[in-house]
């Protein structure tokens, strides 16, 4: 009877949220007073209205111009939630003038006060504007006084010059109970829509034909102004067909992070609008915008920002001739300039694969974007006579491209061709090696554009295994705690992810950072070599003392070999996943553990060696223990050569990890001799 109940409360409450009203300012007492989300009680926040209307707009002195409406309000459950009183809104700049225009922007945040509805006016201290790149422009709207159970609203136009809409997202990372959308295109534009293939999620779209019409002056073209060729001198009206999209979804279900995925997004429900034609006033392709990946390549090279870039080395040449006198190895050349723009010309953190400065002021001033960066060494490197080129990227956090567009890659790094092999360079990371480039940018292929505007994709995704070691010495002390000291080496990706999050950090710091989640552990005399130099190993080693690593219990010890460094649960809960598990790079994870016995105590337990594969060796595992007089020695290995493991096989991988975990878990039992 009380699921009976439940059931009818949940339907009862979905309904009446469905049915209520959504105006802007009309927030009820109810949303307010909703403690947790009716259909997903783990939502820290949920979107309960969202109306999204792309449109277009014909004016006499501008002809169509783009406009989208967007109306938004959200429930915040938790103090995880606050993130979503944030909200970046993206305006576009072109060429000749053209910029997107932000209007209309209001908001408010509503709160229970004393039993009543209070609301609090979104500011102009609560807008922010920053330029992302040199085309982008991002104003950031924070919300007023949030707090746990508050609903945020706003509201605001972009009007824009450009007949490209962006991709819709039709999906968040929190519910969504309500969504209508409604885009409606004059028949003069012809847009391919594309739904994300890999998305679960799919909305139900209706399609409709309606009639709109337009007045023009005599300084005006007939028609379609700016569209039609032909002239009229004279003014008058004009009509045209509005193919119209509508969508009005209910209870879109949040899309959830998962550990080791490249990019949720590239999950994500979208809806994109690739424009493949301008058509006349009798329906014929003025101009065609369809196009292949040589076609997006060659148009990215022929751009002043990009291809004269790697043309220009007057203004360093005298710089870098002594740097590469003397040697003969291509490679070798190619990693000494790699340093020397990395020593000179600092990232500014901005993407992108169009130069912001310029490679001239970007050498000069000390600072650039990646492209500053990268399209310098490739200009440098082609000084040299070395075969270098750019290859445009779409980083992880960016997604992969749904088909052929500019707008598909967001970042360049350098390609080197020797023979038949090939090496892989990004100069704005100052820990990146040869072939070793930051995680942002392991994200499936990119495309390589040669001096001619050729093309062709390159594997982005590393061959060469990382490699950590641990060496775990262990002594077992009078009062059953344990010491000893750690050494460790680590390689490649591993290396520069460690230098990246510890090489500006004080030793403190470092310390607190190893100790965080280990137990009652205090580490001294740490010390860590190699963290500025790149063409060695990580080394490091530390002392530690741990006080809760061994039980007592009836005068036998229990105790983990692993102690403080065992993996304790398995990182993939979900009975099915539905996206692959990413883990950028291949490598493996080594422990020599040396355990002295202490006096007076022999070994009753000792876990069993084994080994186990995934998919024929896409993973191993291996486990040694074995008894050497007073100490055991154990030799455990994690070999992961497959970076990438489909969803079709994510229940065996899952259970071939979690008998890792559980195998990491067993216990050496020691009794009294």
């Amino acid at each position: 009877m009380k699921i009976i109940l439940s059931i009818a409360m949940t339907l009862f409450i979905c309904t009446t949220g469905l049915s209520q009203d959504f105006k802007y300012g009309k927030v009820s007492k109810t949303e307010l007073q909703e403690k947790i989300h009716p259909l997903d009680s783990s939502a820290n926040a949920a979107v309960l209205y969202r109306n999204e209307d792309i449109s277009f707009v014909y004016t006499d002195s501008d002809g169509f111009m783009q406009e989208r409406e967007v109306h938004e309000r959200i429930k915040i459950y938790t103090k995880e939630g606050f993130d979503w009183a944030t909200k970046k809104i993206y305006l576009y700049e072109g060429g000749g003038g053209k910029t997107e225009k932000l209007r209309n922007l209001k908001g408010y945040t509503y709160n229970i006060v004393d039993g009543k509805v209070s609301k609090d006016k979104l500011k102009k201290d609560g807008i922010f504007e920053e330029d992302y790149n040199e085309f982008t422009e991002i104003n950031t709207i924070t919300m007023p006084n949030i707090k746990e159970g508050c609903v945020i609203e706003y509201t605001y136009k972009i009007i824009s010059p450009f007949i490209v809409i962006d991709d819709i997202i039709l999906q968040y990372d929190i519910p969504i109970n309500k969504f209508d959308l409604r885009v409606a295109t004059p028949e003069y534009y012809a847009y391919n829509r594309q739904f994300n293939t890999k998305a679960s999620y799919v909305p139900n779209i209706e399609n409709s034909v309606s009639k709109s019409s337009g007045s023009y002056s005599s300084s005006s073209q007939s028609g379609t102004s700016k569209i039609s060729a032909s002239k009229n001198y004279s003014k008058g009206s004009f009509e045209y067909k509005v193919n119209t999209m509508k969508a009005s979804e209910t209870n879109i279900p949040a899309l959830k992070r998962e550990p080791f995925i490249s990019s949720i997004s590239n999950y994500r429900s979208k809806l994109s609008m690739e424009l493949s034609a301008i058509l006349n006033s009798y329906g014929g392709i003025e101009k065609s915008f369809s196009s292949n990946w040589e076609k997006v390549s060659k148009s990215i090279y022929d751009n002043p920002n990009f291809g004269d870039q790697i043309t220009r080395t007057g203004f360093f040449k005298d710089d870098i001739a002594s740097m590469v006198s003397g040697i003969n190895d291509d490679f070798q050349k190619s990693f000494v300039l790699q340093n020397y723009v990395k020593s000179k010309v600092k990232w500014n953190g901005l993407y992108g694969f169009r130069t912001y400065k310029g490679t001239r002021t970007a050498y000069k001033e000390g600072e650039g974007n990646v492209a500053d960066i990268n399209l310098l060494l490739i200009a440098m490197l082609k000084s040299q006579g070395i075969n270098a080129n750019p290859v445009l990227v779409s980083t992880r956090n960016h997604g992969i491209p749904l088909f052929p567009t500019q707008k598909g890659f967001n970042y360049v790094i350098c390609i080197v061709q020797s023979g038949d092999n090939y090496i892989l360079l990004d100069a704005s990371e100052p820990y990146s090696m040869v072939n070793v480039l930051p995680e942002r940018t392991l994200n499936w292929k990119g495309r390589v554009v040669m001096d001619n505007g050729s093309s062709g994709w390159v594997s982005l995704r590393p061959n060469t295994q990382s490699v950590e070691s641990t060496s775990l010495n262990i002594k077992i002390n009078d009062d059953f705690s344990a010491s000893g000291k750690v050494r460790k080496s680590v390689t490649s990706h591993l290396a520069m992810r460690y230098r990246s999050r510890f090489a500006k950090r004080n030793t403190e710091d470092h310390i607190k950072a190893i100790e965080e989640g280990k137990g009652d552990i205090e580490i001294s005399e740490l010390n860590f070599e190699n963290a500025n130099d790149i063409t060695q190993p990580v080394k490091l080693s530390y002392n530690y003392e741990l006080s809760d690593g061994i039980d007592d219990i009836g005068g036998k010890l229990y105790f983990s070999p692993l102690l403080f460094l065992t993996t304790k649960e398995s990182p993939f809960k979900l009975d099915e996943r539905k996206y692959p598990i990413d883990f950028a790079f291949p490598y493996e994870d080594k422990f020599l553990v040396n355990i002295m016995l202490p006096e007076g105590y022999k070994v009753e337990a000792l876990p069993k060696s084994e080994a186990f594969e995934f998919k024929e060796g896409a993973a191993k595992f291996s486990y040694i223990a074995k008894e050497n007089g007073n100490f055991l020695q154990l030799s455990i290995s994690f070999n992961l050569k497959a970076s990438l493991i489909d969803p079709a096989d994510y229940a065996v991988f899952k259970d071939f990890f979690e008998k890792i975990v559980e195998k990491q878990a067993e216990q050496i039992v020691l009794t009294k001799a």
